[in-house]
């Protein structure tokens, strides 16, 4: 089969190589999926800049998620057979004609469901639902601040948001993303290069401190969301795109890690707040069964039309380069999926 290995960190151009390699075998738990559609995280850019700690060594094949249809099964699996057409999670690999996910990871989905808006299911609608209604458990009416509102895990908490009737506040970084916002259904859209998000959103609520704010992007912007979240108030942090705002290595670490601010427990009991962390890895190893039951959930809600993934960019293999420089730039809109045929 072929797979797309990352032979080398820096620039996407340089990166990547596309080889020849042997079909995994699944195990016993395990699917393998001959892979037709499979998406891009940002996870990925830094894992390709060399600053994820997660990620296999070099030269390892990337990717979080793919649709396809199942080719073999292992040898205890029973929630699904060979040909169905599924979206699954897979731990690396998915860069890749075949790969292998665990069973309760691998969701069956409608014949003529879209195999990109499919992928956006997988990472960023399970992260989005995890957050929302697990972790953050939104109520009617809460407040709800969402970082990088155009992206994919923003679309979805734009929209899981709106079925549980809340007003929405999304941070942005162009004229055409805001335009986006306002029509994706965030109420009050904010454009953190012109205005101070923090600034705004005081304005904009006459002082009302925020109820729920979901952050991808952590350091000083995780400290600044801070100042704003009100007693009861809830901040779920599922990731840190600023570290790549800075050069590899220890010196940007710190930075970002003090970035961060102080955060004492006794400050989160006299105001009932939360903080806390998403990361599906984590998830996936520990709680597979919850894994499950959200993957489950989003793909019930799109069947049903309540939720309505947004696929901004599709690409042929051959383009990863291109793909990535997209995600990296900040320009792309909604989920980056790329097709092997």
């Amino acid at each position: 089969m072929k797979a797309v290995f990352l032979t080398q960190y820096g620039k996407a151009d340089d990166a990547f190589e596309i080889r020849e390699t042997n079909i995994p075998e699944p195990k016993e738990k395990e699917v393998l999926v001959k892979v037709e559609t499979f998406g891009l995280n940002f996870a990925d850019v830094i894992a390709r800049r060399g600053m994820y700690g997660e990620a296999p060594k070099n030269p390892c094949v990337l990717g979080y998620e793919v649709v396809g249809r199942i080719e073999k099964i292992g040898s205890t699996v029973s929630k699904l057979k060979s040909g169905q057409k599924v979206v699954a999670l897979t731990r690396f690999g998915g860069y890749a004609e075949y790969a292998i996910s665990d069973e309760m990871s691998a969701i069956a989905i409608p014949e003529d469901m879209d195999k990109g808006v499919a992928t956006c299911l997988a990472t960023q609608y399970t992260t989005a639902y995890y957050s929302a209604f697990i972790l953050a458990n939104l109520q009617e009416n809460d407040h709800v601040l969402i970082h990088a509102a155009a992206g994919g895990v923003g679309i979805a908490l734009t929209q899981l948001a709106r079925l549980r009737g809340c007003i929405t506040y999304g941070t942005t970084s162009s004229p055409e993303k805001i335009s986006f916002l306002q029509k994706s259904g965030i109420d009050f859209p904010i454009n953190y290069k012109m205005n101070a998000f923090e600034e705004e959103v005081i304005k904009l609520t006459n002082g009302r401190k925020l109820d729920v704010i979901f952050d991808p992007i952590g350091g000083k912007n995780f400290k600044r969301s801070k100042t704003i979240l009100g007693n009861t108030g809830r901040i779920i942090s599922y990731g840190a795109s600023d570290q790549l705002n800075g050069k590899k290595g220890l010196i940007n670490n710190m930075r970002l890690l003090f970035g961060f601010g102080f955060l004492h427990p006794v400050f989160l009991i006299m105001s009932s707040k939360s903080v806390m962390g998403v990361n599906l890895l984590r998830i996936s190893e520990s709680r597979p069964d919850i894994l499950h039951k959200c993957m489950l959930e989003v793909v019930k809600l799109a069947s049903e039309g309540k939720i309505s993934p947004y696929v901004g960019s599709r690409f042929p293999v051959h383009e990863i380069a291109k793909a990535h420089d997209l995600l990296e730039s900040r320009k792309s809109i909604g989920k980056v999926v790329l097709n092997w045929t």
